[in-house]
């Protein structure tokens, strides 16, 4: 059309992005199998994970493994070339030392994150030993972008498709226990504030997000900050609810302690976003005179505006 008009197209937007190596997502499944396997071989690991309640079925279902705690056990199976090493490298499963690379992730159960297409494309390590910091992450790659993922959702959207409700909670353990006590629909942030993006995923996969935070004050500082990130995706028909647990329980131990009839309540009861939104901001004024309120006014405006 433009040049039968005589007219010149006009250019707008970048080139592409190159698409990630192909083989950087075979190296994290190979990567996935080896911790599986080294799984089978570790009684202690087995053991934790019977201690934590998790069943045989439900570790193969997550696909959790087990990094073993040597300095370079993963290098040698897996880093047997100059190419492979650099894999390796690329997708966060080294670190450097003053003598080279060594293995990011040692001593540690591991989970495998898996994109909205089933691959694995980061982990998450729980120790086993007081070595370092109680879980570590995959760093940010070129196919793991924290702000944009998020731990279960691929899994859950296996078992159930389209689901009614997701629950959201903090931790990987969380969501692999709510699993084995028979709820399929929880996911977890990887260590991260949750992000719009999230936000928008969850929606895209059900119609209500029931976030579950500590009761303590950083879970209530976490529960504000998803609040203002799904502001801006609320509309007709979807609902976000928010569960605040007894202070000093999880998920984890709360479920194994009262069981799954009386998670479920918890669940149902989970306080409405408008109502969670109102009841902070009242909080923080005194509702008792026209000062306050106006106050409230001014605090709610720029959030219902968004």
């Amino acid at each position: 059309l433009a040049r039968a008009a005589g007219l010149q197209v006009p250019k707008t937007g970048g080139a592409q992005k190159p698409r990630p190596d192909t083989g950087l997502y075979d190296m994290l499944s190979a990567c996935a199998s080896y911790y599986a396997e080294q799984l089978k071989q570790h009684p202690p690991a087995v053991e934790y994970l019977k201690q934590r309640g998790l069943s045989g079925e439900i570790c193969r279902d997550f696909g959790i493994g087990y990094a073993p705690s040597g300095w370079d056990s993963l290098i040698k199976k897996l880093g047997n070339s100059e190419g492979k090493l650099a894999q390796l490298k690329k997708v966060g499963m080294l670190s450097e030392g003053k003598s080279g690379a060594y293995d990011k992730f040692r001593d540690r159960i591991m989970f495998p994150i898996h994109d909205r297409r089933g691959r694995v494309i980061a982990f998450g390590g729980r120790a086993l030993s007081d070595d370092g910091p109680k879980y570590l992450n995959s760093p940010e790659t070129t196919l793991y972008h924290k702000s944009r993922e998020l731990y279960g959702l691929y899994l859950a959207r296996q078992k159930s498709g389209r689901l009614d409700e997701i629950i959201v909670v903090e931790g990987y353990m969380d969501v692999v226990a709510l699993a084995q006590f028979g709820f399929r629909n929880a996911v977890a942030t990887s260590g991260t504030a949750t992000t719009t993006m999230q936000v928008e995923m969850l929606f895209r996969a059900a119609d209500t997000v029931v976030f579950c935070f500590d009761g303590d004050a950083a879970g209530r500082k976490a529960a504000w900050r998803a609040m203002e990130a799904t502001l801006p995706k609320m509309r007709e028909g979807l609902q976000a609810r928010f569960l605040f647990l007894p202070e000093g329980e999880d998920p984890d131990s709360l479920v194994r302690a009262e069981g799954p009839e009386k998670f479920r309540s918890r669940v149902d009861e989970a306080v409405p976003l408008s109502d969670y939104l109102l009841e902070n901001l009242e909080s923080r004024v005194d509702m008792s005179s026209v000062d306050g309120r106006a106050r409230m006014a001014e605090l709610a405006r720029p959030l219902l505006s968004r």
